[in-house]
């Protein structure tokens, strides 16, 4: 009994150990520099379960590369698995730790090596749409939602923190990544807007701002509008994490 207890009392602690980690890890941070082709943004973005790390150039929003996928918390650490890497394609699939450090204002990360200092960007904390999600289909002229098999290697996901989001399109299985885009963006009163800050498909959209009607029905995202290229759509996302 004695035994079981103290089994009981270690879980415990390390639960509330990792509890208050995950929550100070969670939103979005960045790193300005300067590559031998002028500044660059680096973004990083971690919801309670997804993360995505992107460089783009800080100028133009000229898109360079992006990685990330799914993480764990442990003491001290992230456990991150890679569902993509534009750079790295083979690493899909794979794991690293990170050993990261952080506060309200900074984060401190790195997998074994020397770690990055990077500084938080969300403002406000949370909006409706915080989290991650997966594109779960479409809303067809009558209204009839036409879902998507989640569990295929083709996937959509959509990263939000409390002010910058970021949807990338990837297959696990082939390894492939088929595009992304990113920036800033404000949830309120049925609103959502993107601010778009990077797009690799064509970076003729970066500062773009692309307004939709958006509605939360229980672990569903309800996402009407024009597309980028202006052509109508009524998606529907489903919370990941």
């Amino acid at each position: 009994m004695k035994l079981f207890v103290l089994l009981l009392t270690l879980v415990f602690s390390q639960l509330l150990t990792a509890q208050p980690q995950q929550m100070l890890l969670t939103g979005g941070w960045e790193i300005k520099g300067q590559s031998h082709s002028g500044p660059v943004t680096q973004l990083l973005l971690v919801t309670k379960g997804a993360w995505s790390w992107t460089a783009f150039k800080s100028g133009d929003g000229d898109f360079l590369w992006t990685k990330g996928g799914t993480w764990t918390p442990a003491a001290g650490k992230m456990n991150v698995t890679y569902e993509f890497n534009t750079e790295h394609p083979d690493a899909v699939g794979t794991q690293e730790n990170w050993s990261v450090t952080a506060t309200q204002e900074q984060l401190m990360a790195g997998d074994g090596g020397s770690k990055l200092t990077w500084n938080r960007v969300d403002q406000p904390a949370f909006t409706p749409l915080t989290g991650a999600w997966l594109m779960a289909g479409r809303v067809d002229d009558q209204g009839n939602v036409n879902r998507r098999n989640l569990e295929q290697p083709r996937k959509t996901m959509k990263i939000l923190t409390g002010s910058h989001f970021q949807w990338i399109a990837y297959n696990t299985e082939t390894r492939e990544f088929f595009g992304t885009g990113g920036g800033d963006y404000t949830a309120e009163n049925g609103k959502y807007t993107e601010n778009i800050r990077f797009f690799s498909r064509d970076k003729s959209r970066v500062g773009a701002s692309l307004v939709f009607d958006f509605e939360v029905k229980d672990s569903d995202w309800y996402h009407s509008g024009k597309s980028s290229k202006g052509d109508p759509l009524h998606e529907v996302w489903t919370r990941r994490d």
